[in-house]
């Protein structure tokens, strides 16, 4: 008989229908769907379903959250609708059908600037923190640094880090785009150093340097300016791209045996030459076109109309993906005017829908289920990331994305208004002053209160009235118990399944382990490459295909998710050993699973293990041990009564 008999009928009419699915696959804790058309999935009726513990969508797939039981439902699904489901690649593959060339254009920026955005955070952070210790005026209009050495010192030690993340920043860019377009990122790493030499005469000294000054390479038939592309990011993309091209034409056309001589040689070289004569030129002024008219804009007559139409519509953008452009608007920004007017609307639009959702998870104080996502998103929100906050709380309900976005706009008309800038892109939400000029505090201030309290009091005001008394938490629909068999109630406490670092679910880059849609639970960062069970448990499901992650059920009921690295699903199995199968009782200590943190950081994963309790059982008061140093099977990670 099957266990999801009335599930899977549900979920299968309430997505389309079966001539509505394009492809479906399965990860550890997720049906993923690409739908031919996704208005016919009905969102609200689906999460009402009693296994579902959400839903997103995420680079054209839909998908739902099952959690351990997903391999079981994916079967009886697959049965019963009569599809063949696919592997996990096809799924993506088809996935891309359903993106537009703007959205695949948005992707592919977004996949160059993410692994960049914790260098770009840090070297905010740094300049914010120079210019509170240089620019203001403590002590009788003097600074930090010009009444002590230290001070002094620690100001112009700090340049050395800005500069590598802000004038340096070609080097990161064309590594990024060899990185994502599979080709070698040594070559990129030393197309991005032509670009930023010492040899050349600095891309911010250009405009107070005489035409007669700036240096050249002379051919004898033709002369090319030495000008350095610091801080240029078009310029910088179009030159990676040129490198990544031509390695794949001679790739492609050259004969194995010679291709580590050739390849190289003949791709790093006229890719050098023509960042320097035709794209890093032409790259250099698009680059500053866009800059200029944002500027412009931002700063005429009409700036504050412009500031209010961005501050109300970057939500939605953010909902998009189109919000990555922002980052190379902002660079280029920073480059031409030493600051950024962009950056501190971006921040307050953050905060703003932060506050809504402060606000749901204050008319949802009863609802337990609802503040699983609510109060994570919250914080997640007013630390910058508002994917949590936008997909999990305020698009499914509606109401707190436009008060949100009401709230954004106001404080961006404020922010724009008074002039406030920012040194460079730094942490979004609260966090976000720090980036800010010091003369600009106060006005940034008064503009983060109206994106604090508008939202808040809108959405307030607004759910009082909407939110049924079931979304509120004040009729909660009781739940069937079940009756668990306790063999062995001593064990009070889950060892490390890895030696590594111990991070709290919030610091994972997944929007489901992050908001705890699965559960509460503990992240490491691996030191090791065994994970092993953290106690005496049975093995009650494995991806027996991708190998990265099982689930294991303790005497008392609770049950545990263990899920190796993000997105590794992707790698099917490459990397991965997998000792145990379904069924398999194991004591503390005894291994799981094998991983080569060599391969999936290849494969451009992270290696980030998640360990969830999906289940309490019988457990009470559980503690959770973060922001420690953990060694397999000694220290506690997990503890209860």
């Amino acid at each position: 008989m099957a266990k999801y008999g009335s599930e899977v009928k549900q979920l299968l009419t309430l997505i389309g229908g079966k001539e509505n699915i394009q492809a479906v696959s399965h990860c550890m804790t997720r049906m993923r769907f690409v739908l031919v058309d996704e208005s016919k999935a009905d969102t609200k009726a689906i999460e009402d379903i009693r296994c579902v513990k959400g839903t997103f969508t995420q680079a054209g797939q839909y998908q739902v959250i099952i959690g351990n039981d997903v391999s079981v439902f994916y079967n009886e699904f697959t049965t019963y609708a009569g599809i063949e489901g696919v592997s996990k690649d096809a799924v993506k593959a088809a996935a891309k059908t359903n993106q537009n060339p703007v959205q695949k254009i948005m992707g592919a920026l977004g996949e160059i600037f993410a692994p960049l955005i914790p260098a770009l955070i840090c070297g905010g952070l740094i300049l914010g923190f120079r210019n509170v210790i240089g620019e203001i005026g403590f002590f009788d209009g003097k600074s930090l640094a010009d009444t002590s050495q230290f001070w002094a010192g620690m100001y112009n030690f700090l340049w050395l880090i800005g500069e590598a993340v802000f004038h340096m920043l070609p080097v990161g860019i064309v590594w990024s785009i060899t990185k994502k377009m599979g080709t070698t990122q040594i070559l990129g790493i030393i197309l991005g150093l032509t670009l930023v030499s010492g040899q050349l005469l600095n891309g911010f000294a250009v405009a107070g340097t005489a035409p007669a000054d700036i240096p050249v390479w002379d051919f004898g038939f033709a002369q090319v300016q030495m000008i350095g592309y610091q801080g240029q990011v078009i310029a910088a993309m179009m030159a990676g791209f040129v490198l990544v091209y031509l390695e794949k034409f001679f790739k492609k056309h050259c004969p194995e045996v010679v291709s580590m001589i050739v390849v190289p040689f003949c791709s790093l070289v006229p890719a050098v030459l023509i960042a320097h004569t035709i794209v890093g030129p032409i790259g250099w002024k698009i680059g500053d076109a866009i800059a200029s008219v944002v500027y412009s804009g931002l700063m005429s007559h009409f700036g504050w109309l412009f500031a209010g139409v961005f501050g109300l519509l970057y939500a939605p953008i953010v909902m998009t993906g189109l919000h990555h452009m922002t980052n190379a608007i902002d660079t280029q920004l920073i480059s031409l005017y030493e600051g950024t007017i962009l950056w501190p609307m971006i921040a307050l639009s953050n905060i703003a829908q932060g506050s809504s959702v402060l606000a749901m998870s204050v008319l949802q104080k009863k609802n337990e289920r609802a503040q699983q996502v609510n109060v994570p998103a919250c914080i997640s929100c007013y630390l910058g990331v508002t994917e949590p906050a936008l997909f999990g709380v305020n698009m499914k309900f509606g109401f707190p994305l436009v008060c949100g976005m009401i709230g954004s706009a106001l404080a961006a008309m404020i922010s724009v208004g008074t002039g406030v800038q920012a040194i460079s892109i730094g942490v979004g939400g609260l966090p976000g002053i720090l980036s800010i000029y010091p003369q600009f505090y106060a006005k940034f201030l008064i503009a983060m209160a109206v994106a604090i309290v508008v939202p808040f009091v809108l959405t307030f005001l607004v759910g009082s009235k909407k939110l049924s008394a079931q979304d509120r938490g004040v009729q909660q629909a009781a739940t069937d118990a079940t009756e668990v068999s306790v063999s062995d109630a001593s064990v009070t406490e889950l060892k490390a399944i890895l030696d590594g670092e111990v991070i709290p679910l919030d610091n994972v880059n997944d929007g489901v382990f992050s908001q705890h849609v699965m559960g509460d639970g503990v992240a490491i960062e691996p030191m090791s490459n065994t994970v092993v069970a953290p106690a005496a448990a049975t093995v009650s499901v494995v991806m027996a295909d991708s190998k990265h992650a099982c689930g294991l059920t303790l005497a008392n009921g609770m049950e545990l998710l263990i899920h190796v690295g993000i997105d590794t699903v992707a790698m099917n199995g490459d990397g991965f050993e997998l000792f145990v199968k379904e069924g398999d009782t194991v004591q503390a200590g005894d291994p799981l699973i094998r991983f080569d943190p060599k391969k999936i950081k290849a494969a451009g994963y992270p290696a980030t293990t998640m360990f969830i309790v999906t289940d309490e059982g019988d457990a009470k008061n559980i503690a959770y041990h973060t922001g420690i140093s953990a060694r397999a099977n000694e220290t506690v990670t997990v503890s209860f009564e």
